[in-house]
């Protein structure tokens, strides 16, 4: 079957994709799920997700998607029965705001302004103390060594339990690591080592991008943090204007790192954050001259390759994947045409505006598209006949398909056929997407008035295909009166519903999260 990801088949007049955006409350303790259909009997594990939970500190919004304050999701699976359970990490962002009743740290899009009851004296020293960086990990969860971090894309990571959602403990990179702050995207090796990327700040103002590396679980249970180490590094092609970075590729032997157009303008952030006061978003800026740059380094040992490929302006956010093909590096991405950085749009005003609006201003963004860019290993030694087998190597060229999986455990940084992805309908999810990225084949899972979550695949025990196992994910049902909310699994194979475990309470968005076996 032949369809396109780019259709967009269902429209959402009566507005339910706007209680996605709406607050709720933690749960004290694991809810029961109603499950239909048959759960596999192999699948016994939990899945995490985390996101935005509260929109709002009493009186005072917040006005980005990516502000509101982390909620941790948590479906229990085992025995073909399914709980749901959810709880607020204790992040200094969130305590502070809970005890002062006020926003209290900056976020991405939201400015955090001294307590009005303290005299002017006082609020005017508050703005020179410096930069407060916020630990609010809304965006990723992923394991280090024995233990599971909930993160954002600041220097701060925060430990929890898989099992309790407790919060343990802060932790900040810069104690190990030369980096400002780092992705909440990093790759993890089979033995549980993990790679990640970060900009990084040097003496005189230089500037560079570090690809850093923890090493797995320790035989002596050390903190396998305190043993990492930055391994290469990048160069960035603006001395104060990092670019924006949220994701970096891996293959076998090499790291791919695309350097953008949209901008961090670093004196802007340093200076007028303390003289009066701004958020993450207000020191953006795009290089519309720029283009965007392709660089490449090696894993072992970590060397720059001292030459890079530029290409037309693009934001991007998440690699589908890369991998190492006779001479050649393929790269996979969800790209966004142009330079306009997308997340000017994802302001919640926009997000919850009347459908007819929100299809207006999506239209205005950079438009979503899955790219393949396909490097050269060698510039030197480019034949007819190695330019000819580009060809060879496939060509994906798709609309609106995003938060992109693979099977991760075997595929990652290999010659693959399948990902897994969010549909879009003008910034709003509606649909579940299959691609094969060689053929361009999809298929899709949609129901009126759903809105699902990014799907996390599970390989199946024993699986002889690529394609063997199970897309798991949460739905929301707005306009439902009981149990407005799900956990849904798919078979991988045709994206056929295999059972689904509905709760009744609503669940907000949710960003990106793990399967915890």
């Amino acid at each position: 079957m032949w369809t396109s990801v780019f259709i967009y088949s269902i429209e959402h007049p009566a507005g339910g994709y706007k209680k996605i955006f709406e607050s709720c409350e933690e749960l004290a303790e694991p809810i029961p799920a109603h499950v239909s259909g048959k759960i596999p009997a192999w699948l016994t594990g939990s899945l995490l997700r985390v996101g935005p939970g509260l929109f709002e500190i009493g009186d005072e919004p917040f006005y980005h998607l990516f502000d509101g304050q982390a909620l941790m999701h948590k479906f229990d699976l085992k025995d073909g029965h399914v709980t749901y359970y959810r709880r607020f990490i204790r992040t200094d962002a969130y305590v502070r705001a809970m005890a002062e009743k006020r926003i209290v740290i900056t976020e991405f899009g939201t400015t955090a302004y001294p307590d009005p009851c303290k005299n002017i004296f006082s609020r005017f020293f508050t703005y020179f103390q410096g930069i407060e960086v916020t630990d609010n990990c809304l965006v990723n969860i992923y394991p280090i060594g024995e233990d599971f971090y909930a993160c954002t894309e600041t220097n701060y990571i925060t430990k929890v339990d898989p099992d309790t959602l407790e919060t343990i403990k802060k932790v900040d990179l810069c104690n190990y690591l030369s980096v400002n702050g780092v992705t909440a995207h990093p790759h993890t090796e089979p033995d549980g080592t993990v790679y990640n990327i970060g900009n990084c700040f040097g003496k005189n103002m230089s500037l560079a991008y570090n690809i850093v590396k923890i090493p797995p679980p320790q035989d002596d249970k050390s903190d396998p943090i305190e043993k990492s180490k930055v391994l290469v590094q990048f160069p960035s092609s603006e001395r104060f204007k990092p670019s924006y970075v949220h994701s970096f590729g891996m293959t076998e032997n090499y790291f791919v790192f695309v350097e953008t157009p949209v901008k961090i303008n670093l004196l802007k952030f340093l200076t007028s954050w303390s003289i009066r006061g701004t958020n993450y978003m207000d020191c953006f800026e795009s290089n519309d001259k720029m283009g965007t740059w392709f660089h490449l380094a090696t894993k072992n040992p970590g060397e720059y390759i001292d030459h890079k490929f530029r290409t037309s302006a693009f934001n991007l956010f998440h690699h589908i994947n890369c991998y190492e093909d006779q001479g050649f590096i393929v790269v996979d991405l969800c790209t966004w045409k142009g330079h306009d950085f997308v997340y000017n749009y994802l302001y919640l005003a926009n997000m919850r505006q009347n459908w007819e609006e929100v299809k207006k201003a999506a239209m205005r963004a950079p438009q979503p598209e899955v790219r393949r860019y396909v490097l050269p290993l060698d510039i030197n030694r480019i034949s007819k006949k190695k330019i000819e087998n580009i060809s060879s190597l496939g060509f994906v060229c798709v609309s609106a398909f995003e938060f992109p999986q693979i099977n991760y455990k075997k595929y990652c940084g290999k010659n693959y056929t399948f990902a897994y992805g969010l549909g879009l309908n003008h910034f709003v999810p509606d649909r579940i997407c299959k691609l094969n990225v060689k053929s361009k084949e999809t298929w899709i899972w949609q129901e009126p008035d759903a809105y699902p979550s990014e799907p996390l695949f599970v390989q199946s025990p024993d699986a002889k295909d690529e394609d063997e196992g199970i897309p798991h994910l949460i739905v929301v049902k707005p306009g439902v009166t009981q149990r407005p909310a799900f956990l849904l699994i798919l078979s991988a194979t045709d994206l056929t519903e295999i059972a689904r475990a509905e709760v009744d309470v609503m669940i907000p968005v949710t960003l990106h999260g793990m399967y915890k076996p």
